[in-house]
């Protein structure tokens, strides 16, 4: 994959600088990278006297309490009232129109869509596509939109952006942090942002019940070490039930996989975590022998090479099954 031209820099640029209205969306089950670039992209339209709208495809909308401090959360419109035929449409860091959910269906009432991404994995789609794999994160490239649309950067704008970095390159910890990436953290950091304010909202910051689950979580944890041609998996289950129980969401367990990955006898780790009366959402991550891209979206999702994710609709044991002949079938990356 090789970074967006400049002919399709230029087209994006002209098609945003004209606009009167965009409608903005991002995948559903936002993270920090998602909702963080959204919003940066947003607030600068805004601040240029376009009407924005941004919104993903789940009712209810819910803003995961860790991004509850990001800027631009007015700008918010729930799917049901986004407008049914946009005059652009930019889609950001969503690999595949069903990640759009409920907003999958205007792709095609939209006069124009722009695509911003950073992953390859999944269904291509959008007239206008600013998709690198190469980018650490979607933030990235939402970075280089704004400087070519002549937009300074504030601290709001800087805030969503380096939300979208940190959570991206796993606290900067990522093989993906490159020189460039630190560049462009600097750039963040002197517009004054807090960001041991931003890290610790995002990745330190957890209700009670978090822990109650994790301690289940890790209790119950399965390690299966000739899983994945010999390279080692470990798995767990978040049900519906613990979840309740604990009086936790979805997105308060979203760092559960960061811990169960740490194992060190394997080379993939999967968090299933299920929703009441809804599908299991599957967290998948790697340590860089296996690419995880490749292995959920051949199952419907997406994501990084070496963290991805999928829902599944069939059971625990069904979808492990599914999940662990996927990975037999990966072929090795190298060290």
């Amino acid at each position: 994959m090789t970074a967006p031209s400049e002919q399709v820099w230029r087209e994006a640029v002209d098609l945003l600088a004209r606009a009167r209205s965009v409608v903005l969306a991002c995948h559903v089950a936002p993270d920090g990278d998602a909702l963080g670039s959204m919003l940066a992209l947003g607030l600068a339209l805004r601040a240029r006297g376009v009407t924005v709208v941004a919104a993903w495809g789940e009712d209810p909308q819910v803003v995961p309490d860790a991004y509850g401090f990001l800027p631009g959360l007015d700008l918010l419109t729930p799917a049901d009232q986004v407008p049914a035929r946009p005059e652009l449409l930019v889609t950001l860091d969503t690999s595949s129109p069903d990640r759009l959910g409920l907003l999958a269906d205007r792709l095609q009432t939209a006069a124009c869509v722009i695509v911003l991404d950073h992953h390859t994995s999944g269904r291509p789609f959008g007239s206008v596509r600013l998709v690198d794999d190469q980018a650490a994160a979607t933030a990235v490239l939402v970075a280089e939109l704004l400087d070519r649309l002549g937009v300074p950067l504030d601290e709001d704008l800087a805030t969503a952006l380096y939300t979208g970095l940190l959570t991206d390159t796993g606290s900067f910890t990522y093989a993906a942090t490159t020189p460039a990436v630190h560049a462009l953290a600097a750039r963040l950091l002197q517009t004054g942002i807090r960001h041991d304010l931003i890290a610790r909202a995002v990745y330190d910051t957890n209700p009670y019940g978090y822990l109650q689950v994790l301690g289940r979580a890790c209790a119950e944890a399965r390690l299966e070490q000739q899983a994945v041609r010999g390279l080692g998996l470990v798995w767990t289950t978040l049900p519906a039930s613990l979840l309740s129980g604990a009086g936790v969401s979805l997105s308060d367990v979203e760092g559960v996989i960061d811990v169960v990955r740490t194992a060190r006898e394997a080379e993939v780790a999967v968090v299933l975590k299920q929703e009441p009366g809804g599908p299991l959402r599957v967290s998948t991550r790697s340590k860089g022998a296996v690419d995880l891209g490749e292995v959920c979206g051949a199952l419907g999702g997406g994501g990084h090479r070496f963290a991805a994710g999928f829902t599944s609709y069939d059971d625990v044991e069904t979808t492990m099954s599914v999940l662990r002949a996927a990975l037999d079938d990966a072929p090795h990356l190298p060290a």
